[in-house]
């Protein structure tokens, strides 16, 4: 039993490096700059948000400083009871990127349910660019019916980090034909 685990957990390893040279490692040129992408924020816009808005944005505000290029179109949605877009526009300048950390910043939330999976689906389908960088983040307990819904196979290639009071899923939308081509590709 522990040989198959140990078997699995190394096929699983070895998927996720694939997944990250293959969504990453062609974005960046010889001179260290990257090919405009498709940034997807999704926020929790239920009441359970309000708790942790200051973490949530401070640290949001930040990872955008740093990610953000000339170029890459950036969509944000509050998921409340039903998710909205508050932000879509490209990085031109900087005054762009403080339109976006603006968005974020007014963000406020209300009632008790969080519409995940209507965003989650509606940014699949907004891809403009080959690569698309997806940041979902969930304040309360609303990420149980996306995981138990329908549009549960959207998170298949995602990754979650836990914060205090909050946690973050970084989901590789619309990768599923590319890692299956790399992964055939590595096992021949």
């Amino acid at each position: 039993m522990v040989q198959i685990h140990s078997k699995l957990s190394g096929k699983r390893s070895l998927l996720v490096l694939l997944f990250v040279i293959l969504c990453f490692s062609p974005l960046f040129g010889a001179d260290g700059q990257r090919d405009p992408i498709n940034v997807n924020v999704i926020i929790d816009g239920s009441s359970s948000f309000a708790a942790v808005k200051d973490h949530i944005t401070t640290w949001l505000t930040e990872r955008l400083d740093k990610i953000l290029v000339t170029g890459d179109r950036v969509t944000i949605w509050s998921a409340g009871a039903s998710s909205r877009v508050i932000y879509t526009g490209t990085i031109n300048a900087q005054t762009d990127k403080d339109a976006v950390k603006r968005s974020i910043r007014e963000m406020t939330g209300t009632g008790s349910s969080s519409d995940f999976s209507g965003a989650l689906t509606e940014a699949s389908g907004r891809q403009s660019s080959s690569y698309s960088y997806t940041l979902m983040i969930s304040a309360g307990t609303g990420l149980s019916a996306l995981l138990s819904g329908s549009q549960a196979n959207l998170l298949r290639f995602s990754r979650t980090e836990e914060f205090s009071g909050w946690r973050l899923i970084i989901v590789g939308l619309d990768i599923d034909a590319k890692v299956r081509r790399a992964a055939a590709a590595f096992f021949q």
